[in-house]
């Protein structure tokens, strides 16, 4: 059969159901090159719309990190070339001997004689300044008083360098008293620290080695990596100047942000009638500028405001032309203040009687705010509270706290056991038993056994039986939850927050009044200035001169001479071993202010309200809250005790803020136990005694040691027992706890310093 002609083949195409792979993954990224090659050149209107910020190459990058330390390094070049140069401010150091009985006078001596070459002058003040021409340097040292704690800490405060002195020949080159400076001195900030031994060349020759190194061992503990300088011979004397002056600086931040000066010459000029008078400080400023229409502190003797400042040249620079005298130096005004400018003394906000007086409530707007109160999910107490029950619950309730004991028996006790320990010659128990105050042991146990119990039972309290807990306990309401239940900082007050000053935005001011200090117009650092400070006591400069103490000037910020209320974070140290109780007397220097107050102790949680601590106990942090003059933070705090006319340093910590708003709330337990249990519900008693009280606080949840969750359901009979209804079923041995809690505010205890701290402890 013939076969017809050939037809044209026909391609297959898929249908609409035909299956698709899918693509193989290539992963989210992708590279630049592919990115390219995809856009072909063209760009998104988003894109070129936003301000984006250019990608660097590599190369970009790595120009811009030079540029980066480049600056950083001429910025601390820049910071070390202000001072210690020849024509400008010296290089302020203070001499510090780790031991007591260890003289700085032998050291100041050789750094005098090291160098013949060098130019020796003394202020009038006892500061001695060392010129260098061969590091074309000069140098200005600082010997504080060893007798004086808080002098030596005022000192290094201001200075740029701190030599610690140890001594080979001292049976204990660091001893209690260096501890205790070591301590304090690094818990507000410390400069660049120098370690120099000395008297290595009275050690014999084999135990030079050994000794050396048993000393550098002793002192790593306070300062890791540091090694020790040897300071015998003049050419040790010459070596330590030159590390002095190529020393890292170290910063100190809240010294570093105000302009400071330490006195080399003061004059007192007392007014034509009174006891006051205008006190003439002559120095090197540093730190920031200073203006004259701001405030100045100084340590002992307070705040005060300037009237002008003056520039002159300085008396121990070393002039090139040999043919100038001194005497052709003169004085003249840089700035005077201005009265419509300068910051007020005013600490306190003044209070307007009339301010708060209206009208007392009618019977309706009484029965709306009843009405409001219900609504709340805080069981506020709906029964009035009169003055003289709320005071009688207030006594009754402290009289359940220990008082806190007088810190004389700690030493005695510290003191007989070294007795005991250390003498070989059996003690007399008859002169011992004498010597022991029987009271104070008793005061001692007492405190111990009451911070003991709030540790194992926080809080709780027992009910009373003769007096209805809704009246004893009127003040203290309950919350649904600690966390997210609402509470008013504004609401029942004292009266001494009318007194106080409070910032809408704390942080930002401060940010602001940082930046701007920096700004200020006036006395620049680096020079030689005498400023008059006016209104000063004679009395208590004549009582500050006596001590012997060097003058410090410290200038201030803007509002930090008002009142308010000072939150700081303390952490414990090992120096005190007992329970502080809240409410004690201590002695705080808070960055550069130093003052005595009476706290009241928190936690130091990041919620909105924090739980009251009645003991601050060993090994443990907490913040203080007190009364005190605004400071800005960076704020270094110490915490000291006064102990048988002794101070002890018990915390050390900083500023946290000034908020008045902080809620503090103090926690008291009512605690029942199950009497009849059956699945959920249970019957409760021994928390209550009548049948009232159950009614009163039957809005208030209820927690178990065990964790259960519940609520009262009604009373049962007369006598205190009621049903509750849980979360889960209950157990024999668990117990039912109600929390309840009041707002605590601390009493206007502030009292400044105003005065050296003596041995018999005179304020």
């Amino acid at each position: 059969m013939k076969m017809g002609t050939d037809k044209q083949q026909e391609t297959h195409r898929p249908g609409a159901c035909k299956q698709i792979n899918k693509l193989h993954k290539e992963g989210r990224h992708r590279s630049q090159r592919t990115l390219h090659k995809l856009s072909k050149g063209k760009e998104s209107v988003k894109k070129i719309s936003k301000k984006v910020k250019k990608e660097l190459g590599r190369e970009e990058r790595r120009n811009q990190a030079l540029q980066i330390r480049k600056n950083k390094r001429e910025e601390l070049l820049n910071k070390k070339r202000q001072i210690g140069s020849l024509d400008l401010a010296p290089f302020l150091v203070c001499i510090v001997p780790l031991n007591k009985n260890h003289d700085p006078n032998t050291v100041l001596n050789l750094l005098m004689q090291c160098d013949s070459e060098a130019t020796v002058k003394n202020s009038p003040q006892g500061i001695t300044h060392i010129s260098v021409p061969r590091f074309k340097q000069r140098f200005a040292f600082i010997s504080p008083p060893l007798d004086n704690e808080f002098a030596i800490l005022d000192s290094l405060k201001v200075c740029d360098r701190v030599v610690f002195l140890l001594s080979a020949a001292l049976e204990d080159a660091i001893d209690t008293f260096g501890e205790n400076i070591l301590s304090a001195a690094l818990g507000q900030g410390l400069p660049s620290a120098i370690l120099a031994l000395t008297d290595l060349e009275s050690v014999p020759p084999k135990r030079k080695q050994t000794c050396k190194q048993n000393l550098q061992k002793s002192i790593s503990n306070w300062f890791p990596g540091e090694s020790l300088v040897t300071l015998d011979k003049d050419a040790d004397g010459v070596n330590l100047l030159r590390k002095i002056g190529n020393q890292k600086i170290k910063p100190v931040h809240y010294r570093d942000n105000r302009p400071h000066l330490v006195a080399e010459d003061v004059q007192f000029v007392p007014d034509v009638a009174g006891a006051l008078g205008t006190l003439k400080v002559t120095g090197f400023l540093r730190g920031c500028p200073l203006s004259v229409n701001s405030l100045v502190h100084l340590p002992g003797l307070g705040d005060f405001q300037m009237t002008q400042i003056d520039v002159s040249l300085d008396p121990y620079q070393i002039y090139k032309n040999k043919n100038r005298s001194h005497d052709e130096m003169t004085m003249k005004v840089l700035e005077k203040s201005d009265p419509n400018k300068q910051e007020s003394l005013v600490a306190e906000n003044i209070i307007d009687c009339m301010e708060a007086e209206e009208a007392f409530p009618s019977a309706e707007e009484i029965k709306m705010a009843e009405e409001e109160q219900k609504n709340k999910n805080i069981a506020w107490p709906t029964e009035s509270d009169t003055d003289c029950s709320s005071e009688s619950g207030e006594q009754s309730e402290d009289e359940n706290e220990i008082e806190a004991m007088s810190e004389e028996e700690s030493e005695d006790e510290v003191e007989q056991f070294e007795i005991m320990t250390q003498s070989e010659v059996p003690v007399n128990d008859d002169k011992y038993d004498k010597e022991m105050d029987l009271e104070a042991e008793k005061n001692s146990l007492e405190l111990l056994k009451t911070a003991r119990t709030d540790q194992i039972f926080p809080d709780e309290i027992d009910t009373p039986k003769d007096e209805p807990a809704r009246v004893k306990f009127q003040k203290y309401v309950g919350l649904e939850s600690f966390r997210t239940s609402p509470w008013n900082p504004k609401e029942n007050v004292p009266s001494d927050y009318s007194r106080i000053f409070q910032f809408e935005n704390f942080v930002g001011l401060r940010k602001s009044i940082l930046k701007k200090s920096k700004d200020v117009q006036g006395a620049m650092p680096g020079g030689y200035y005498t400023i008059h400070i006016k209104d000063v006591s004679e009395l208590a400069w004549t009582s500050f001169k006596e001590a012997g103490c060097p003058l410090i000037l410290i200038g201030m910020f803007q509002h930090e001479h008002k009142m308010s209320l000072a939150n700081v974070v303390l952490q414990r140290t090992k120096n005190y071993s007992l329970p502080i109780k809240a409410k004690s007397r201590l002695i705080f220097q808070c960055g550069y202010r130093r003052f005595i107050v009476c706290p009241i102790f928190s936690d130091h949680t990041y919620g909105d309200k924090h739980k009251a601590q009645r003991f601050f106990q060993p090994d443990s942090n907490t913040v203080a809250t007190f009364y005190a003059p605004i400071q800005f933070p960076p704020s270094p705090v110490l915490c000291y005790k006064e102990v048988n006319n002794n101070l002890i340093l018990i915390a050390k910590g900083n500023l946290m803020s000034c908020n008045p708003d902080r809620i503090i709330l103090k926690r008291i337990v009512l605690s029942g136990f199950p009497f009849k249990i059956h699945k959920r519900s249970a019957v409760i008693r021994f928390m209550f005694f009548n049948r009232e009280d159950i009614l009163y606080y039957k809005a208030c949840k209820l927690r178990t040691k065990m964790g259960r969750v519940g609520h009262i359901k009604e009373p049962l009979g007369t006598h205190g027992h009621m049903k509750c209804i849980f979360d889960g079923p209950l157990k024999s041995e668990d117990t039912v706890l109600l929390n309840l809690y009041k707002r605590v505010f601390p009493k206007w205890t502030y009292e400044p310093l105003l005065i050296n701290y003596h041995d018999e402890m005179e304020i």
